[in-house]
C-alpha cells in the first residue's frame, strides 16, 4: 500500500456533522467514542485487515492487506503495511505512530511522510482504537469524522458471530456498516 491508512488520514475530507438524534453509542454532542484504555504493547504484532471503508489510497489492494506494529525504545510505533495487487505484487509502505494522551490513550497519530517532514502538523493523521474485545484478537480503527475504518484481526478469518456483533457495535458509534468491503485473506 505505497499509499497507506496514514496516507488517507493525511487527507481527510470534511463531512457534515452526525444528524440528530445520535446511536446509542455516540456520545452527546456527536464525538466518536474510543474504548477506555489502549495496552499500546499488548497491541504490537501483525494484524490482518478483515474489512474496510473504501478509499483511494488502497483502491489498488486486492487481498492480503495487513499491518504489523513494532513499538521502538522511544515509545513509537513502527508501521509496516502491506497488501497484494491485481497482478501478485505485494505493495508496502512504512510509517511510524505515536500515542496521543496518557500512557493507555487509545488515541495515536500515524504518518508515512519522511521523517523529516514530521513536525508538520498535517503529516500525521489520527488512528483511533474505537473497538478491541478484551483479547485483543479484532480491533476497528477509525478516525474522529468517520470517513475510514478499518477491522483488523490477529487471523485471517474472524468468527461470523464476532463479526456481526462487532458490526453491531459499529453501527451504534454511527457508522454504515453497509459501506465495509471485505478483504479477501488468501493462503
Amino acid at each position: 500500500m505505497k499509499k497507506t491508512l496514514v496516507t488517507a488520514l493525511l487527507c481527510l475530507a470534511t463531512l457534515p456533522a452526525c444528524a440528530s438524534p445520535q446511536p446509542a453509542g455516540i456520545a452527546g454532542d456527536g464525538r466518536l467514542q474510543t474504548i477506555a484504555a489502549l495496552d499500546v504493547p499488548r497491541y504490537m504484532g501483525t494484524w490482518y485487515e478483515i474489512a474496510r471503508f473504501p478509499n483511494w489510497f488502497q483502491q489498488k489492494c486486492v487481498a492480503n492487506a495487513s499491518a504489523r506494529y513494532r513499538l521502538q525504545a522511544d515509545g513509537t510505533v513502527t508501521v509496516d503495511n502491506r497488501c497484494r495487487l491485481a497482478n501478485g505484487d505485494i505493495s508496502s509502505a512504512s510509517g511510524s505512530a505515536r500515542q496521543i494522551g496518557g500512557a493507555s490513550s487509545p488515541k495515536l497519530q500515524v504518518r508515512f511522510a519522511p521523517a523529516w517532514l514530521s513536525w508538520l502538523p498535517w503529516v500525521w493523521g489520527d488512528y483511533w482504537v474505537i473497538d478491541l474485545d478484551e483479547d485483543y484478537q479484532l480491533v476497528a480503527v477509525s478516525e474522529p469524522k468517520r470517513d475510514y475504518l478499518w477491522v483488523l484481526a490477529r487471523s485471517r478469518s474472524v468468527a461470523p458471530a464476532a463479526y456481526a456483533a462487532l458490526l453491531a457495535r459499529l453501527r451504534q458509534q454511527g457508522f454504515d456498516t453497509g459501506k465495509l468491503q471485505r478483504t479477501p485473506q488468501l493462503d
